[in-house]
């Protein structure tokens, strides 16, 4: 992809000095039509090799646009807050909001790269991390995201020249390091892991922009000129109207993996206690084992209305120190949600190293309620089986240990529960007219959830489906579940 760059493009002063006033002017001009529509962010990577004018077109953007409405976000060496989450949680958190543009100065690229030419890493690895950003890419894009990815080169002996160059001015000087001239005697290693990398990342929907860097003017207006002609062509796309709601077909039979579960399963009271007390003594101590300190919790609870979820979460976070845990409550998005990819909501409270987090309800509300009550557009909630299984692999492989739990009652229990929490003061909050609109599309939402779990029960984040028809089984079930969990990921190491 680089052999084009390397032919040496300059832009003569005097075209240069003509031209930049009315880029500049219409930078700006669509910089407040982007802000002013607010369908979608601009993701701008800026990415290549030292020495090629990387960090002076940052800063020319940052220059040429509003301050108020666009963002840098420079990535460095992991802090310990990142290097105890999932490796992408720190790219997550810095996505722009609609409307907005966010330059990442470094990015989900450099690690990569720079672990494969430095060896810490083998073609298994840089295969499988391709495939993650491609994925991730997708669905930035999916939910309507612009990306653009420039890639800053110079052939080896410009880099030399222009290393050199910085390192003999006093005032430059320290903008070259040993580690830019240790980087730079494995040029040859660099350039070959980088053209493998961005060609088989680089999509209509996420291109790699290849930026000849000799030449500081032709850099400058090649990156304005592009970002320009993307952002017009982004903003004259008009969203697909919404296609009405399409309930989930009921089966032939009738059957499904959740209406064939044996509901009147019970627990006494008094086993009910003593099991309790085994189990939450057994999970206080697993949390507070040494090997834990490397892992975390995540746990998505999820179920019909009144099926008990939080109950059974308080049974859970009563085992656990206060300070090693937080219950995520979720509910219809906010505007700072809905301005961010579906997923973002959830990735920004995943736990550290030795901590728990519980959804009570989770990422599967896109193919759940979003689905049934027509919230999305079809593509959106049908794609995010896969995205949701991509997030789980995530998880697993940042050190996370996944719970999931589906509660089931029956329709009957169900309406005995909703009339107790409208009997009930202390109880009253519980229960909303959406929760009795939602009873009217039961074999819907049920067909929906036996779907979801069929899809997304996978090796790494099995479905654990609570028959609740029994508070004191559900409660007992959910806690011996979470403590064979964490037992089995331990013991694996």
């Amino acid at each position: 992809m680089f052999e084009a760059a390397e032919i040496g493009h300059k832009m003569a002063k005097a075209t240069y000095a003509a031209e930049i006033p009315a880029l500049r002017e219409a930078l700006l001009e669509a910089q407040w039509a982007l802000h002013a529509d607010g369908r979608f962010p601009v993701v701008v990577l800026i990415a290549g090799v030292d020495g090629a004018g990387k960090g002076e077109t940052v800063n020319t953007l940052n220059e040429w646009m509003d301050p108020r409405h666009i963002r840098t976000i420079a990535f460095d060496g992991s802090s310990d807050e990142e290097a105890e989450r999932p490796r992408m949680w720190r790219y997550w958190r810095e996505l722009p909001r609609k409307g907005q543009i966010g330059i990442f100065f470094g990015s989900w690229y450099t690690d990569p790269i720079v672990d494969r030419v430095w060896g810490k890493t083998g073609k298994k690895a840089l295969a499988l991390e391709i495939e993650r950003i491609n994925h991730f890419e997708r669905m930035l894009a999916d939910e309507g995201a612009l990306i653009l990815k420039f890639w800053f080169h110079l052939d080896k002996q410009s880099q030399r020249k222009r290393l050199e160059k910085i390192d003999a001015d006093p005032v430059m000087s320290w903008q070259v390091t040993r580690a830019d001239w240790q980087q730079f005697k494995r040029y040859d290693r660099y350039y070959a892991v980088a053209e493998h990398t961005l060609r088989l990342t680089s999509a209509a929907h996420a291109p790699w922009i290849v930026v000849e860097g000799r030449d500081a003017r032709y850099r400058q207006y090649t990156v304005g000129s592009v970002l320009l002609a993307a952002i017009r062509k982004h903003l004259e796309q008009r969203p697909v109207p919404a296609s009405g709601v399409a309930l989930p077909a009921l089966p032939a039979d009738g059957r499904n993996v959740l209406n064939q579960l044996k509901l009147e399963r019970k627990l006494g009271d008094r086993k009910y206690a003593q099991e309790l007390a085994r189990l939450q003594g057994e999970l206080n101590q697993l949390a507070r084992s040494k090997k834990f300190r490397e892992r975390s919790v995540i746990c998505a609870f999820e179920g019909m209305d009144a099926a008990g979820k939080g109950g059974a979460i308080r049974r859970v976070t009563a085992a656990l120190d206060a300070r090693q845990y937080r219950i995520i409550p979720i509910a219809a998005p906010t505007d700072e949600e809905r301005a961010q990819p579906y997923l973002w909501r959830f990735w920004r409270h995943l736990p550290r190293r030795g901590r728990f987090t519980l959804y009570d309800r989770s990422w599967y509300g896109r193919v759940l309620v979003e689905r049934v009550e027509g919230f999305c557009q079809p593509a959106d909630w049908q794609r995010a089986y896969a995205e949701i299984n991509q997030f789980e692999q995530e998880l697993v492989d940042g050190g996370g240990i996944l719970c999931k739990f589906w509660l089931q009652v029956s329709q009957d229990e169900q309406l005995r529960r909703f009339r107790e929490r409208e009997e009930t003061g202390f109880k009253r909050f519980k229960i909303t007219e959406d929760d009795w609109r939602n009873r009217q599309k039961w074999p819907h939402y049920e067909v929906a959830a036996a779907e979801m779990i069929e899809r997304t029960s996978t090796a790494i984040g099995p479905w654990t489906l609570v028959e609740a028809e029994d508070k004191n089984w559900a409660r007992v079930k959910v806690l011996r579940t979470l403590v064979e969990r964490i037992e089995e990921a331990l013991d694996q190491g």
